[in-house]
């Protein structure tokens, strides 16, 4: 098998990729872009992509792949009705990050509930050292026992958040977006009464025609002024514009987001340009990113290489 890692480093240089030598020749390429792409591919039977587009402009002149491994659960990168038409398998690495991306969740929103930038800055500043009494809390913090917490998604990533909630003495909701949610142990609720109970509110959906501006100017106005919301799911499922506007405005207290409409962030992003910590933080795209999740990645991918060499259906997406 001729293999091509378009993306070597979408994985951490710390973690080792090599042993899908076990399968032929690899190639490995640090990192690709679109344009780059058809020229990369051009002789492979087996690829290894995460974001570099895969789709008729990028494949046209692969005549022998068999095969599509991501890198990644998440596979809006692959155009599967091109690749289904050529009969290309393509592949996914399930539930590898679920724990990583849970632990980001409440990262995230205990460093917003906590204001923890203002009062490390405090210490360190000097202001803490100069003052004459033990104790500073002059940003007022709540608790997350007895606030409910509001979940978009409650596949894999939703239901470990939902139990970590519940261990912090939250009420958990949870609204589910295809209305197909099998989910009983939580309290399933329509949009605007998740919007309008959750104090905190996170999202872990893949991002769909459904979900895209889910979380849009409307739907921040229905929400509580003291409600915190957290984004590990996709960018463009949160209207940045809109966030930024209700984040500015007050109609939301604060926001925690690990993705973006775009990535890496663009100039123009006005949430970019947000200073206030207390309000608003920002993590570049790395939930997913533990060590052992990384790990976990890569091994994954290895195991469906060698199930698809062996005849057997792993991860298949089409």
């Amino acid at each position: 098998m001729n293999i091509v890692v378009l993306e070597r480093n979408s994985v951490g240089t710390d973690i080792p990729v090599d042993c899908y030598k076990d399968f032929g020749e690899v190639t490995y390429y640090r990192n690709t872009v679109a344009e780059d792409a058809a020229e990369k591919v051009k002789d492979a039977d087996i690829i290894i992509a995460n974001k570099c587009p895969m789709n008729a402009e990028t494949l046209k002149d692969a005549p022998n792949v068999k095969l599509i491994c991501e890198f990644a659960t998440g596979f809006d990168n692959v155009d599967l009705d091109y690749c289904k038409g050529r009969g290309i398998r393509v592949a996914n690495v399930r539930d590898y990050c679920s724990s990583a991306v849970a632990q980001h969740t409440f990262s995230l929103a205990l460093y917003l509930l906590e204001h923890t930038r203002h009062y490390d800055d405090y210490v360190k500043g000097g202001a803490y050292g100069a003052q004459d009494r033990f104790s500073n809390f002059d940003l007022a913090f709540g608790e997350l026992e007895g606030k409910t917490w509001g979940i978009v998604g409650m596949g894999n990533i939703g239901k470990r958040v939902a139990k970590i909630a519940e261990a912090f003495g939250c009420r958990v909701i949870f609204y589910s977006v295809t209305g197909k949610s099998t989910c009983t142990a939580y309290e399933q609720v329509t949009f605007d009464e998740l919007l309008a109970q959750a104090d905190f509110l996170s999202l872990h959906c893949p991002l769909s025609d459904l979900t895209r501006n889910l979380i849009d100017r409307e739907a921040l106005s229905k929400m509580k002024n003291t409600a915190i919301l957290i984004n590990v799911a996709r960018g463009p499922v949160v209207n940045g514009r809109d966030l930024y506007d209700a984040l500015t405005q007050g109609e939301i207290a604060a926001a925690g987001l690990d993705v973006l409409e775009e990535e890496p962030i663009s100039e123009g992003n006005p949430l970019g340009q947000m200073k206030d910590s207390n309000k608003l933080i920002i993590t570049p795209h790395l939930a997913w990113a533990s060590t052992e999740a990384r790990t976990r990645c890569v091994e994954e991918v290895y195991k469906n290489i060698d199930a698809f060499l062996r005849g057997e259906e792993r991860n298949i997406v089409i």
